[in-house]
């Protein structure tokens, strides 16, 4: 009966510290890099939507404004780049990768901005209904790229402060010590820049 009632209280036992331990955030590691591993995929799907959008409009364009050939190869060239780079394993915890990867996509949005400035000169291409059609799913993107960005931008702040508060450290430390801490993206210089005003 007491060999009985030893093994039942050590099952009762192990019980206890397996709920402490739950209840204690063991599992809030993991559980927030996954939710941030989600939310970049969200930014990757939302970046390819806008790279598949591009062959498209630039089809559009060229036929009212083939001779604005510099802005279109820009927007080409920037694409190309944007889509040839495979995305290394360790991107979301390796700066340089992150740094690579968030500068080729800039360089797709200042493309298609200078390229929608150049539209502004041709009313033709403004009253075209792909153009317009193809302009509100750019926007579109855009909104849903931004969205992203900043759910991932959350996520990963959340999962970073959780690898160096307590207790989170603690089982960084003991239970998850190859996990690093993730990178996020930054404003670009020329984004936060005050826009000259000159008056003639």
């Amino acid at each position: 009966m007491t060999a009985s009632f030893s093994k039942y209280l050590k099952i009762i036992v192990a019980l206890a510290g397996l709920t402490l331990l739950s209840g204690c955030g063991i599992n809030n590691i993991p559980t927030f890099e996954e939710t941030a591993k989600a939310k970049w995929s969200q930014i990757l799907n939302q970046y390819q939507r806008r790279a598949d959008l591009i062959p498209n409009l630039i089809e559009t364009v060229k036929g009212f404004a083939a001779h604005e050939k510099d802005v279109l190869t820009s927007v080409v060239e920037a694409r190309a780049k944007a889509t040839s780079v495979n995305l290394p394993k360790d991107i979301l915890t390796n700066p340089d990768a992150f740094k690579a990867f968030q500068e080729n996509q800039s360089a797709i949005t200042g493309a298609l901005s200078r390229l929608l400035v150049t539209v502004e000169r041709y009313p033709d291409i403004k009253s075209n209904q792909n153009f317009l059609a193809l302009q509100s799913q750019l926007e579109g993107t855009e909104n849903r790229i931004s969205v992203a960005r900043r759910d991932y931008i959350e996520a990963v702040q959340k999962y970073n402060t959780e690898l160096k508060t307590i207790p989170g450290r603690w089982w960084h430390d003991w239970m998850y010590p190859e996990n690093a801490p993730m990178q996020t993206f930054t404003i670009e210089p020329e984004t936060s820049e005050v826009p000259k005003v000159k008056f003639n």
